[in-house]
């Protein structure tokens, strides 16, 4: 079996991901990158097709007529043509649930960054503030407890509850926006004007669909406290950046953190670019090592489940 990964470079980009694990389903070929007019001279004769975010298109599907399944790193499916795999019977399969872990973490990098202020602590010691002070403590720049801030989360799945549990362990009063009202929630749940409104901090765990494209937009933002944060390590288009950008620059909003954008790369022109209270990260709350070593036995495992005739996390 001819097995062709596209994009192997946004899993592992200086080999600390072995793929021993994929070379045991057959015969591999690693491609570090592959631009749109490559795409079909790279998968050649390959039967499985992995990438993370290679377009696949009908035109692709019908210049490779060996393709039989097609495997993708990442939870979103939406550079693959779903609908065409399925009439010419190709199953594609995604990965879910791998990042839980990291991306919680990393919501929680960002809010005790903001509100304990570590590197702005670091920085003044480095440049001698505090060896000047008269006191032993030195504290200018304010710093807040998390207990008692309303944490609002958007969007409820593995993320969004992992990021509800440790913010509830914190002290923190949860509240909840998703589309379809949760079982057992044990958090209070609102609308997105409610939680905006409510939020101290809120954060963003939601698919990219036509309804949440473009959510956190100047009417959203009308409704948020001037002190509250904002984060997004959803996708890049739940949010329109120009707004985002006035709110921050008119100081409508106190502070974003983002690791994700609606062009990535990001583009040099992305208004969010230099604005001292919006804080950007290249895309990484996903990238933990052992994040991505699950994900690749995701991955493999999903191969296996089909080779056996059950193929599982089958997207169309």
């Amino acid at each position: 079996m001819k097995i062709a990964v596209l994009d192997w470079h946004t899993v592992s980009v200086n080999g600390d991901i072995p793929t021993d694990e994929l070379d045991a389903l057959g015969e591999v070929h690693i491609i570090p990158f592959t631009s749109a007019d490559e795409t079909a001279e790279n998968i050649g004769g390959a039967e499985i097709v992995l990438c993370n975010k290679v377009l696949i298109t009908k035109e692709v599907m019908d210049a490779c007529p060996n393709i039989k399944y097609i495997g993708l790193f990442a939870t979103g499916f939406n550079n693959v043509d779903i609908a065409y795999a399925a009439q010419k019977g190709i199953p594609v399969c995604n990965a879910g649930q791998y990042s839980t872990n990291a991306v919680a973490q990393q919501t929680f990098a960002y809010i005790l960054d903001h509100f304990s202020r570590i590197r702005d602590y670091d920085t003044a010691v480095r440049n001698g503030e505090w060896e000047r002070s008269p006191a032993f403590s030195y504290f200018p720049i304010p710093t807040a407890e998390l207990a008692g801030k309303t944490l609002a989360v958007v969007g409820f799945g593995s993320i969004g509850r992992k990021v509800a549990e440790i913010g509830s362990a914190f002290g923190m009063n949860i509240v909840v926006n998703t589309r379809t009202e949760p079982q057992n929630c044990p958090y209070e749940t609102a609308s997105l004007f409610e939680a905006a409104e409510k939020a101290d901090v809120i954060t963003f765990h939601c698919p990219l669909t036509d309804q949440t494209k473009g959510m956190v937009n100047a009417e959203l933002l009308s409704h948020m406290k001037p002190s509250a944060m904002l984060i997004n390590t959803s996708r890049g288009g739940v949010v329109n950046e120009r707004d985002l950008a006035y709110a921050l620059s008119s100081g409508k909003l106190a502070c974003a953190y983002a690791d994700v954008l609606e062009k990535e790369p990001m583009s040099p022109d992305t208004p969010l670019k230099g604005l001292p209270n919006c804080f950007i990260t290249p895309h990484t709350a996903w990238a933990a090592l052992e994040t991505r070593r699950r994900l690749l036995g995701i991955v493999c495992g999903n191969i296996r489940a089909w080779l056996s005739g059950s193929p599982q996390n089958k997207v169309n």
